[in-house]
């Protein structure tokens, strides 16, 4: 990725989180930046973009989804249905499901879309898995 790429993929990561996370303190988004800047390198990102501008990226750590991020503007166009096909042809997976880590409380939306995709639930609390 590229040094403006990797700033576009964190500010969407941060406005993105703000939005979604109202009852999360702002603070806490703010306090991990540079830590989740930094992890990016550990992650594979695919990153969906328009005339050159990021829209979308998702992050994988192995074969776990980490995150997938879609700018306001372009939710439920199929980006972010788009990403998770790319991260399934490329993480081929035996099992008849996939997992996707939550950090956070499942929303109704959240819930619908790993039905579709046939993902199942993992919560992950400071690196302690439930």
């Amino acid at each position: 990725m590229k040094a403006k790429d990797i700033e576009d993929v964190m500010q969407l990561w941060l406005y993105t989180n703000l939005k979604a996370h109202a009852f999360i303190p702002e603070y806490y988004w703010y306090e991990n930046f540079n830590e989740v800047k930094s992890a990016l390198s550990e992650a594979e990102i695919y990153v969906a973009d328009q005339n050159k501008k990021v829209i979308g990226f998702i992050g994988l750590i192995d074969n776990y989804i980490a995150g997938i991020f879609v700018s306001e503007h372009m939710q439920l166009h199929g980006i972010g249905k788009q990403l998770l096909s790319i991260a399934k042809k490329r993480h081929p997976v035996r099992k008849k499901r996939r997992i996707l880590r939550i950090a956070s409380k499942t929303r109704l939306k959240n819930y619908k879309i790993r039905n579709r995709h046939a993902y199942r639930r993992r919560r992950t609390f400071h690196g302690m898995e439930k």
